[in-house]
């Protein structure tokens, strides 16, 4: 029978997946991959095992990816010690020495177009995926709705919410919805090699609609919204972090949407004004 690997197992992402997969795959058939394995034993369930899955370390990585047969690679966060670019090379190293048979990759939207730096480290490991000749699917994930979860929270504020995006989209989706698309992926006999997986394309003032108190959104331009972030007084990390994200939306990057998540998942995704319901009880 096919043993599947999920890296990051740790993770909201990898947790999502696990428990997906969980429904049709029996747990002695599922291994998952963490930096800190104790941890890792600690919240997965009974049948699981867990490996080593740190990518700074490719030869333990090829140690462990032994006998998976199809693995979903969650990508890495950039900004650490080791760039997420060396990162992925390693895992990607790691998987042909194992010989896995099928990797399923989180990658970004268009990467092979997209012109924001975000995209560049995803790419390259396309790339190198392909190069090391391991069958593959790339899923790439447009924007997760937790990652305005800031902005959603201060549209309870009742003060109207900076918006630089230029009334650009965004295909927002639950993180779960994009992690349970990866795990049915995974199981796939014969999937597609790309998935541009998005929600339907919304504004921020859409956003804003589909929150309890409905704030106004003021419209600024990505100057204004810098000064104005730097006369709060925030921190430089927390108004490029800020800014990263607006300048993204606004230079239209999250702005192609299609139905392939949806086509996977067999079902409509949470509603916009469900999902951010769904955000704030957490």
């Amino acid at each position: 029978m096919t043993t599947y690997g999920i890296t990051s197992i740790t993770g909201r992402f990898g947790q999502f997946a696990l428990n997906e997969l969980l429904k049709n795959i029996p747990a002695d058939h599922i291994v998952g991959f963490a930096r800190d394995i104790q941890k890792g034993q600690k919240i997965v369930p009974d049948g699981v095992t867990v490996r080593l899955g740190d990518f700074t370390q490719p030869e333990a990585l090829a140690q462990s990816f032994q006998g998976i047969d199809r693995l979903l690679f969650i990508s890495s966060i950039p900004g650490q010690q080791v760039s997420r670019g060396q990162q992925h090379q390693n895992v990607v190293q790691a998987a042909r020495q194992a010989q896995v048979e099928h990797i399923v990759y989180t990658s970004f939207p268009h990467a092979d177009t997209a012109t924001t730096p975000l995209a560049a480290d995803h790419f390259a490991t396309e790339q190198a995926i392909t190069a090391a000749g391991i069958s593959h699917s790339f899923l790439r994930n447009n924007w997760y709705l937790e990652n305005e979860l800031a902005f959603i929270k201060a549209g309870g504020a009742q003060e109207p919410l900076l918006d630089a995006t230029d009334h650009a989209h965004v295909g927002w989706a639950l993180e779960q919805e994009y992690a349970i698309g990866a795990a049915k992926v995974l199981q796939m006999e014969q999937p597609k090699t790309i998935y541009e997986f998005s929600g339907p394309a919304n504004t921020f003032a859409d956003l804003a609609q589909a929150m309890p108190y409905q704030p106004q959104v003021q419209p600024v331009t990505l100057t204004q919204m810098r000064q104005i972030l730097t006369d709060k007084g925030l921190s430089s990390a927390a108004i490029e972090a800020k800014m990263m994200v607006q300048t993204l939306i606004h230079d239209r990057q999250l702005a192609q949407t299609a139905n392939d998540l949806t086509e996977v998942l067999g079902h409509p995704l949470t509603p916009l004004t469900e999902a951010v319901q769904q955000i704030l009880k957490k």
